[in-house]
């Protein structure tokens, strides 16, 4: 089992029920899915680009990428319909919480002058999304593989609609938070 779902089930549920006074356990707020991102604009001048993208999100998250493609025309950045712009992966279960456990004690540790997240970047419907600008503090990206600086945006999705109730269960696994 995951570090962090044992983690959640034995000690954050019991806290988070005392915190928020919920009567029954499934009214707990949980991990719904983390959706990875990586947004390659360049990819219509060099394919490669994009193929260092997926080859890169794929090691990361131990799951093969969904290219995904503009949905209209935008003449300013000369952008047809159907254009690979980016990548993404979906995590659930239990692969959602083993990502979660890496960024949190591995990667966000590595990243220079990190000074905790900004709590300000919640959504409104309980979701968390914060951005990493470079994929060399992941440990499984080899430094010389590296071609093309490109950041990430990961996106917690968690059961709850408050934004309070998120941060609360975010603060518990551990996540930086700034005060």
């Amino acid at each position: 089992m995951a570090r962090l779902l044992d983690k959640y089930n034995k000690e954050i549920v019991p806290m988070l029920m005392e915190e928020f006074q919920f009567k029954n356990r499934l009214e707990v707020p949980k991990l719904v899915k983390i959706v990875i991102n990586m947004g390659v604009g360049r990819a219509k001048e060099n394919k490669k680009i994009l193929e260092d993208a997926v080859r890169h999100l794929s090691v990361v998250a131990c799951q093969k990428p969904k290219i995904t493609k503009a949905r209209k025309d935008i003449a300013g950045f000369k952008l047809r319909k159907g254009d690979a712009v980016g990548c993404k992966v979906t995590l659930r279960n239990k692969k959602a919480y083993e990502f979660m456990d890496r960024l949190i004690s591995i990667v966000l540790p590595r990243i220079k002058d990190f000074r905790g997240l900004p709590s300000g970047s919640f959504d409104g419907r309980g979701g968390y999304t914060m951005g990493i600008s470079e994929l060399a503090v992941f440990p499984e990206i080899n430094i010389d593989d590296i071609e093309f600086v490109q950041g990430m945006d990961i996106t917690f999705v968690v059961s709850t609609k408050s934004d309070e109730q998120s941060y609360g269960m975010l603060k518990l696994f551990g996540m930086p938070f700034r005060t």
